[in-house]
């Protein structure tokens, strides 16, 4: 064993603490708002005179609450069907499905994109069956939503978001 200048055994180096594992627990889901509009049953058409188009829009919103470590986030879908034939409107329905969670092990620097993107995929599966049941409910063959790549669509987001402040910058 050797010794230091003085005289003590040498110290073992610090080990550096292990990171954090995140950790994710969902508090609550609900249906902040929904609506369905079935334009077909409106306009008094028959099945055999529609071949539907559908359109998905997502859009995502996060928040703290006044809680600690709680967050709530909310997935917002429009699904929107038209007429191939004629481009005429065969249902609209939005939804806005939200989720309460609690977050405990992310870095405030990477508390943004995990509220963005985690949390929606744990909220995803029960849209997709909301969604299902909807349009199935509402007279029309149920929609399946395809998984959606919150990760994508986040940093999309991030780029959009970023070419927006290099055209409100002044030239130089």
């Amino acid at each position: 064993m050797s010794e230091t200048g003085n005289g003590a055994a040498p110290q073992p180096a610090p080990q550096p603490a292990a990171p954090q594992v995140p950790r994710m627990q969902v508090l609550a889901q609900f249906i902040r708002d929904m609506s369905f509009e079935n334009v077909v049953a409106q306009k008094g058409l028959t099945s055999g005179d529609v071949q539907p188009e559908v359109q998905v829009q997502v859009s995502l919103d996060a928040k703290k609450r006044p809680a600690d470590k709680q967050y709530e986030v909310v997935t917002k879908f429009k699904v929107t069907s038209t007429n191939r034939a004629d481009n005429t409107p065969l249902f609209l329905l939005e939804l806005d499905y939200g989720g309460i969670f609690h977050v405990d092990g992310v870095a405030e620097d990477q508390m943004h994109p995990y509220l963005l993107i985690e949390c929606p995929r744990m909220l995803f599966p029960f849209v997709r069956r909301i969604v299902a049941d909807t349009t199935r409910d509402g007279g029309f063959p149920a929609v399946n939503l395809d998984t959606v790549d919150f990760l994508a669509l986040y940093r999309g987001e991030i780029a959009r978001r970023l070419e927006a402040q290099k055209a409100q910058a002044p030239a130089n």
